[in-house]
């Protein structure tokens, strides 16, 4: 395992997952999960957890833990546009 390469594969990794990576980089990522039993147990991890999360079903934040959210993240003017298309 060569870590240089692993961390190579970590940093492209969402480019990889969602299908956007340049070919011959998802080769070399391949060709090195191949020998790499942690990348391709990271991989196959992250690919198991986006598809258990797009599985789940959407659900609606009650309004005054929404309210608390914007207003911690500062998105408060974000929260008044959201209000009025309700």
């Amino acid at each position: 395992m060569d870590s240089l390469t692993c961390r190579h594969l970590l940093d492209s990794l969402s480019d990889y997952i969602d299908g956007t990576l340049d070919e011959t980089l998802c080769r070399e990522i391949e060709a090195h999960m191949a020998d790499c039993e942690n990348c391709r147990i990271v991989v196959n991890t992250l690919e198991k957890t986006i598809l258990l999360y797009r599985d789940l079903p959407a659900s609606d934040l009650p309004d005054d833990v929404r309210q608390r959210l914007y207003t911690s993240l500062n998105l408060d003017d974000f929260l008044d546009s959201k209000k009025n298309k309700h």
